[in-house]
């Protein structure tokens, strides 16, 4: 019998073996790809879920508590509320612009649309102002003449305002399907927890695989609370704008823009109106006028600001690696690259020191521990 390693019979063997493994390894490649694009409908949404849920859940558990253990009828209840604090201010907001836009399409066809005339100070506005003026004037003049000549780009215009109007739509229902999902998974959370445990220990260990799951929902909570942070601070900024300036509804504005800012949806979409408004009530002189606007228009894009400056606060991570993170899976991703982003920088650091700290040819001094990731 040939046992020579190098004979026929073994080298026959071994294609044999590498076949299989090859054929192996090309099925469960092809069955993941499948997966994965049956999978990527949903893909955004079920992260958006699990942010939430890993958000919510210690306040899904008191409730709980509260309620006797029943995890079920917490999640419900959470699951509700958060949806009717998102869904009522943005119902009012979407019907107000609705009827506005309405009113205003039935006077055009009546041609009983009257634009009242322009006041002087808009043409001291610097570069701009004597150009806006001039459009003023002839609106006021003779405003369907002025339609006829925009008509080209009124229509860009107004397929761009439809596309923005849909896009905030889909935006919050799609925001409202996450949150029911984040109810489901909060109701299971116990399991939920053993599974992610169970994962992080068959990909990194045991021991690893605890630290990274305790790192990923501390990360995540922190991006959140951050976010949550954010739309206080600029609810009150702009809230004190708003009655500073004497708009009207100031505080039912500033509600709003906390929950469009809960939402990730721009405040702008509050402050622009209340800048127009101030331009074209006629209450105003040229200088309070253009403070107040340059005031709103600062606070609406103040979250651009305080994010970099608020997000990753309390992570076992260092603040710049949290703070590239979700600013660079911001960029990349939009507002679920925020979180996505500051997670995954923080386990690649996290394994990175680890690998550096685990240096055999690096004997720590008699009476020092070695570093660790977190040092």
């Amino acid at each position: 019998m040939n046992t020579d390693p190098s004979g026929p019979i073994y080298r026959k063997a071994l294609a044999r073996l590498l076949l299989d493994v090859l054929i192996r390894a090309g099925l469960i490649l092809a069955l993941a790809m499948l997966c994965y694009r049956i999978f990527s409908p949903f893909l955004v949404l079920m992260v958006w879920a699990l942010i939430l849920a890993v958000t919510l859940y210690p306040v899904h558990q008191m409730l709980a508590a509260k309620m006797g253990g029943r995890q079920g009828w917490a999640a419900t209840l959470l699951t509700a509320l958060a949806v009717a604090l998102i869904v009522v201010p943005s119902a009012v907001l979407v019907n107000s612009m609705g009827d506005s836009v309405h009113h205003l399409i039935d006077q055009a066809q009546q041609n009983t649309l009257q634009v009242p005339p322009p006041s002087p100070r808009v043409a001291e506005l610097p570069v701009v102002g004597p150009k806006i003026h001039a459009y003023w004037q002839m609106a006021h003049d003779n405003l369907p003449e002025l339609v006829k000549t925009l008509q080209p780009k009124l229509g860009d215009l107004a397929k761009a305002a439809l596309g923005m109007v849909a896009s905030i739509g889909l935006g919050i229902l799609a925001f409202v399907a996450a949150f029911i999902v984040a109810g489901i998974i909060m109701a299971f959370g116990k399991n939920g927890d053993r599974a992610s445990r169970a994962i992080f220990a068959r990909i990194v260990g045991v021991e690893r695989g605890e630290e990274f799951t305790v790192l990923s929902v501390a990360t995540i909570r922190a991006v959140a609370q951050g976010v949550i942070g954010i739309a206080f601070i600029q609810a009150i900024l702009v809230g004190l704008c708003l009655l500073l300036a004497e708009v009207p509804l100031a505080g039912v504005l500033a509600v709003i823009v906390l929950v469009l800012g809960i939402a990730q949806v721009p405040a702008l979409i509050v402050t622009l109106p209340a800048i127009a408004y101030i331009w074209m009530s006629g209450d105003y002189d040229t200088v309070a006028a253009t403070v107040n606007s340059a005031v709103l228009f600062v606070a609406g894009m103040a979250d651009n600001v305080l994010k970099p400056l608020m997000l990753g606060r309390g992570v076992d991570a260092p603040m710049p690696v949290i703070l590239l993170g979700a600013i660079g899976g911001m960029a990349t991703a939009g507002i679920v690259g925020l979180f996505v982003g500051a997670v995954l920088l923080a386990l690649g650091y996290q394994i990175f020191m680890s690998w550096v700290a685990d240096n055999p040819e690096v004997t720590p001094p008699v009476g020092d521990s070695a570093p660790t990731a977190v040092d």
